[in-house]
């Protein structure tokens, strides 16, 4: 695929605004001077309005009525559930897999040219858990996919404020960060990130115009989302 980006003339794609990174996303996407429009797609109306930002409430279970809406420059995909919150690991997998699936299928058919997905460490879809098996099986599925740039964010534990409490992934942020420090950083890649330097890296990473498929791990997130030229050092080191 063959693509021409003009900074400041691009439009998003946002998926999973309501999440705890998608709303940081959005945040700073409308914020972002390389985005003229900013288009989002939520199950119900959220309570922001901006000149750039168009919404859409939608059905997810119907994503092919809404196959021509997905058009643009930048796909950011941050939808995402628990378990517990889903209520089955069928649920689970149809937000964390399927829904998200389908969105990259038609946004790859629409000609988007960079797709950002947020999945998680320890993606894998031979892994022993559940969760990380899903993660893995997307990766792979949307590898496949014809898009001029892929960039997959790995992230740890997240910290940061959530409309609904999960107590687990609280616990599991204190936990962690208590193990990074008996460690001496050992295990970074497991350490806690604040959500917003997620959101933050995904939106440094799209404006570096950079082809082919990256996987960023959590560990790398912080200094992308603090320093663009980090990007450049993490690939010089892989």
């Amino acid at each position: 695929m063959q693509v021409k980006i003009v900074k400041g003339n691009k439009t998003a794609l946002l998926f999973g605004a309501t999440g705890l990174v998608g709303n940081y996303c959005l945040q700073f996407l409308l914020q972002s001077d390389a985005y003229k429009e900013v288009i989002i797609f939520t199950r119900k109306d959220v309570p922001i309005n901006h000149k750039k930002l168009t919404k859409h409430v939608i059905d997810f279970d119907e994503l092919l009525q809404y196959k021509d809406w997905i058009k643009g420059d930048d796909l950011y995909c941050c939808l995402g559930t628990t378990i517990a919150k889903a209520g089955s690991k069928a649920a689970f997998q149809k937000v964390d897999y399927t829904y998200t699936y389908e969105i990259a299928k038609m946004a790859s058919k629409n000609k988007v040219s960079q797709l950002l997905l947020v999945s998680a460490v320890g993606a894998d879809r031979e892994s022993l858990f559940f969760y990380n098996r899903v993660k893995g099986k997307l990766e792979d599925a949307i590898k496949k996919l014809d898009f001029w740039a892929l960039h997959i964010f790995q992230p740890s534990v997240l910290l940061g404020e959530r409309n609904e409490n999960r107590f687990g992934e609280q616990l599991a942020g204190m936990l962690g960060k208590g193990f990074d420090y008996l460690t001496n950083g050992m295990l970074n890649k497991y350490r806690p990130i604040e959500a917003d330097l997620v959101a933050q890296a995904m939106i440094n990473a799209a404006q570096e115009i950079r082809a082919g498929q990256h996987i960023y791990p959590s560990h790398w997130l912080q200094d992308i989302a603090k320093n663009e030229n980090a990007i450049q050092r993490y690939d010089e080191r892989n």
